[in-house]
């Protein structure tokens, strides 16, 4: 067998066996949590517009890894239950862009350097951007939501469904939540139980391109060439990065996906600045989610958040290139 071919397949072999795991571990565990935090909660604790909702809208984004549009019926819900726009903003951008299955997946492929710079970045303009949103006045620019019977569906592929919507989008209903005075072995038992299933169910939906994605970065890593790819986005570059999280904004990969295309590209030269602004562009906004929010918010937001989006790929993209 020739070498590279062998290299391919060893990658693929190892990261087959590695992902689908830490994937289905996290999201089992990140679903305990959910089921502490049903979404009538969340529209409760964010309703106040002051910094400690920025904060608490950040750290509930993070704990809920959904994709890009599967953040959407949650918008709904904020906006119907009046939420403070700011918060709203902060969780719309960070919930597909950072969450534990993602950092736990980056601190094993990447180490810490550069997770940090993808959190930090990720955090830091978003809660800014939300902020300086909130400022400007762009409320008035968010359209009435949809009535709270209508969710649309579709096929995400890559993240935990919210456990307790408001209304009927196909997500398992919530367990009651754990108490000091109600925890119960077997209560928590029923609440694992139903995290590892629903863990499974999302792991089986994304299976598909999770493992094609392995696939063509395994190819990437043992078959074509490193003086190719450097050639074409080596970290030289200085347009190489703001053009790909303006590349990123029209595909529609999640995150956790796109980790193995970035390991294998990496390691054949391409600039970690230019894969953190291809991922944050990619799984931060889609077309697709545009369109469900063009239901939801004016053309002047849509347009804000597309920048947000890319700001925010471009400025982890050169801390990358300035540090890592």
């Amino acid at each position: 067998m020739q070498p590279d071919l062998r290299s391919s397949l060893e990658m693929f072999a190892f990261l087959a066996i590695e992902l689908p795991l830490l994937f289905l571990l996290i999201s089992t565990l990140v679903g305990v949590l959910q089921r502490q935090f049903p979404a009538q909660r969340i529209q409760q604790l964010l309703s106040a517009d002051h910094a400690r909702s920025y904060w608490l809208a950040a750290a509930l984004g993070a704990i809920t890894p959904f994709c890009s549009c599967s953040s959407i019926p949650m918008l709904k819900g904020l906006i119907r239950a009046q939420a403070g726009f700011g918060p709203m903003m902060v969780f719309l951008l960070v919930s597909p862009l950072v969450n534990p299955i993602l950092v736990v997946l980056l601190l094993v492929t990447f180490g810490l350097s550069l997770t940090s710079i993808y959190v930090g970045s990720a955090l830091v303009v978003a809660l800014l951007s939300a902020w300086l949103l909130q400022r400007l006045g762009f409320a008035r620019f968010l359209k009435a939501a949809a009535p709270a019977s209508t969710c649309a569906s579709h096929s995400c592929g890559s993240s935990t469904t919210p456990v307790s919507q408001p209304t009927g989008c196909g997500a398992a209903p919530a367990l009651p939540r754990l108490t000091p005075q109600g925890f119960t072995t077997k209560l928590f038992t029923s609440q694992f139980r139903a995290a590892l299933q629903e863990a499974w169910r999302d792991l089986r939906r994304l299976a598909p391109l999770l493992f094609i994605s392995i696939l063509i970065g395994s190819l990437i890593y043992g078959l074509v060439p490193s003086e190719l790819i450097e050639s074409l986005a080596g970290s030289d570059s200085p347009w190489a990065i703001p053009l790909a999280a303006v590349i990123g904004i029209p595909l529609y990969i999640s995150a956790t996906a796109m980790i193995p295309l970035a390991s294998a590209l990496l390691a054949k030269g391409v600039g970690a600045g230019v894969l953190l602004a291809l991922i944050i562009g990619s799984a931060g906004a889609s077309l697709t989610e545009l369109i469900l929010l063009s239901h939801l918010f004016k053309r002047a937001l849509l347009i804000a958040f597309v920048l947000v989006v890319i700001s925010m790929a471009i400025s982890a993209g050169y801390l990358a290139w300035l540090f890592y």
